[in-house]
């Protein structure tokens, strides 16, 4: 039996740049982090005792005999790419909801694939499994995601990751004293609005309107290195990072009018009101968490004002996915396996996945 624990992420800066449709041509990058709120899944095979070949539990509970009756995209299409042809029994679990902007999906599907690399004992890369992740989610169930949220989910921590055309993404941390990272948390309030929104649907709008939208996505894209600016200097000045925040949002606003709905807004100005510095909604928009910068002496008022709202206390977290249960499992009693790797449909060819897909991804540790 397999354990992974994945993480979740939180996007502060150049979110829509990480548009394949994006940063082929232009570039993109993004400061994120994740945080201590988690994505759980457990795999095993399924014993031979059940009239069904995998059991598959999330929000529903599917049992089938064959892969392409499971109704689960992502979970069809790792198995299918990875090859596997033994039954499995999957249970998903989660800190937070799903659909709500902390790059859930992408989490999930890296947890997915980390517990199914472990099953067939192979112990893979951080690298690989976020290359994996993306291809699963772009080519194969053709997604409209981003690309940011598999590297977030597999590296872990707080980062600066660029995309830099087809075949760079660069993972770098944030390297701050631990002081000016409890500052910053300090300082950082989330609340979720109460609405669940399909990330795909919001993002294909966005993505459709991106060639008009060239002057927006490139100053969310140079937010990136002032918000690491503001970061570089003392942290009394750390305020800016939250006014940054709040002229990021504004931009965000403008690239699709789905992005954002009336109880968005009214919940941003009662929190900018009640004393809040700036804040965006996480992910594609219209809903999900929504992230503000307080200051000290304001969070009981922003807490107070938004008190209708759940308020999700949080850290950052800096491991990524993680297995965390590894148990052999004997399958001595269990058909043999054939396990066959890569793409299972007729006329691909393994060989253009190698690396996990169009990617590749420079790791930098350095600082």
């Amino acid at each position: 039996m397999i354990i992974t624990r994945t993480p979740f992420r939180i996007s502060f800066f150049g979110g829509g740049t990480d548009y394949p449709a994006w940063y082929e041509k232009n570039g993109g990058a993004v400061l994120s982090t994740t945080i201590n709120k988690y994505c759980y899944i457990t795999c095993r095979y399924l014993p031979p005792f059940f009239d069904y070949k995998y059991r598959i539990r999330y929000t529903f509970r599917e049992e089938t005999n064959s892969l392409y009756e499971i109704k689960h995209p992502a979970v069809r299409e790792c198995l299918d790419y990875l090859g596997i042809e033994q039954g499995i029994e999957m249970v998903h679990t989660s800190d937070l909801p799903a659909r709500s902007g902390i790059g859930s999906s992408s989490s999930f599907t890296v947890g997915f694939l980390s517990s199914l690399y472990a099953l067939i004992g192979q112990m893979v890369s951080k690298r690989k499994l976020a290359l994996d992740a993306i291809h699963v989610e772009h080519d194969l169930i053709k997604e409209n995601v981003g690309s940011q949220d598999q590297v977030a989910a597999a590296f872990g921590g707080f980062n600066k990751i660029t995309f830099g055309g087809e075949e760079n993404v660069n993972v770098q941390p944030v390297a701050i004293s631990r002081e000016k990272l409890e500052w910053l948390q300090g300082r950082l309030m989330l609340f979720f609005t109460g609405i669940s929104r399909n990330a795909s649907e919001v993002a294909k709008d966005q993505i459709d309107n991106m060639s008009s939208k060239k002057s927006e996505l490139t100053a969310m894209r140079e937010m990136v290195d002032e918000a690491i600016h503001i970061l570089n200097g003392p942290a009394e000045s750390f305020d800016d990072f939250g006014r940054l925040l709040n002229h990021t949002w504004a931009i965000k606003r403008k690239l699709s009018k789905v992005i954002t709905n009336g109880i968005v807004d009214d919940i941003y100005s009662e929190a900018i009101r009640a004393g809040a510095l700036g804040g965006k909604l996480l992910g594609a928009g219209n809903g999900g968490f929504v992230i503000f910068y307080v200051p000290p002496e304001n969070r009981y008022k922003v807490r107070e004002k938004l008190a209708d709202l759940i308020y999700v206390p949080f850290r950052f977290e800096n491991l990524g996915s993680q297995i965390i249960l590894y148990t052999a499992q004997n399958l001595s009693d269990l058909p043999i396996q054939e396990v066959r790797h890569g793409p299972l449909l007729a006329g691909e060819n393994n060989a253009e996945f190698e690396h996990g897909g169009r990617l590749s991804i420079v790791e930098n540790r350095s600082g």
